[in-house]
């Protein structure tokens, strides 16, 4: 399960104490550690958080196939209701999201390319979208926690305890060879990830984008901790909010769901059936 959804994913639900003040709080706890204390300390909880994720099973998961609701938001940040999908993923850069009942629209990434199907056919998605994915990729927190962690020029450090969401927590900084910052929120009782907020700026503008997703309600599936609910905001503005219902693991998806020709298949079976209907429309 890719926890940052691609391109038409994206909210929060503020709780506890306030975004801002987290990292300053934390920070109150963490000055007084030298370098090599700190990154140690980080990494320990680092890999507490993955031995209570699944260990072993969490790191070598191979697919997902969930079954979610994900929120539509306006532009004020108002929610307009929720749309049912079909998510496949193989990790770190797969995905491929059905819209449901039908499963006729159909949004697919894979690496660097990407295709949409809808009533029109199948056209590649636009470079945003492209570049979009790339950096979801990066913060998806599965991905750090399996691969970047042990990437070359990655900084860890610790960043202090604080309470978030109602709950005791350790924070710790990641720093990558691009200057991304991740701030990973681990709860001291259960060892499992509450809230990452990414840090990032834009090349022309040096605007700065602070984005934060929550984690809750997990459940074990196939020795997997798996958060049902996850929801991020962007610069204080609701971007997505997902309600899992089914998930599995380990389902030995074929990489062939996630090319073109998965799609040009789809579309020999319910492209005349849509087109027809569109006739139909028409004549009536």
């Amino acid at each position: 399960m890719r926890m940052n959804l691609s391109i038409i994913l994206s909210a929060i639900l503020v709780a506890g104490t306030c975004i801002t003040a987290a990292p300053r709080a934390a920070a109150q706890d963490s000055d007084q550690l030298m370098p090599e204390e700190s990154a140690a300390k980080a990494k320990e909880i680092l890999q507490q958080a993955i031995q209570a994720l699944g260990g072993a099973t969490y790191l070598k998961m191979h697919d997902s196939v969930c079954t979610l609701r994900m929120s539509q938001f306006g532009h004020s940040g108002d929610l307009n209701g929720y749309a049912k999908y079909l998510d496949y993923t193989i990790p770190p850069d797969k995905d491929r999201m059905e819209y449901l009942p039908k499963g006729n629209l159909i949004t697919l990434m894979n690496g660097d390319k990407g295709w949409t199907l809808d009533r029109g056919g199948i056209s590649e998605l636009p470079e945003t979208d492209l570049a979009q994915n790339h950096d979801d990729v990066l913060k998806d927190i599965n991905n750090i926690l399996r691969i970047r962690i042990k990437e070359q020029g990655m900084i860890i450090r610790y960043g202090g305890t604080d309470v978030v969401d109602l709950q005791e927590a350790d924070w710790v900084e990641l720093v990558d060879s691009e200057n991304r910052t991740y701030r990973i929120a681990v709860s001291k009782s259960t060892h499992l990830p509450i809230r990452k907020i990414n840090t990032s700026r834009d090349a022309a503008s040096r605007r700065k984008t602070d984005e934060i997703e929550y984690y809750s309600n997990y459940h074990p599936i196939g020795g997997i901790e798996t958060p049902f609910q996850i929801t991020r905001e962007r610069n204080g503005r609701k971007v997505y909010q997902v309600f899992y219902e089914k998930c599995d693991y380990n389902t030995n998806l074929s990489s062939a769901l996630f090319t073109r020709e998965s799609l040009e298949e789809r579309w020999a079976k319910v492209g005349k059936k849509d087109k027809k209907k569109d006739k139909d429309k028409d004549k009536n």
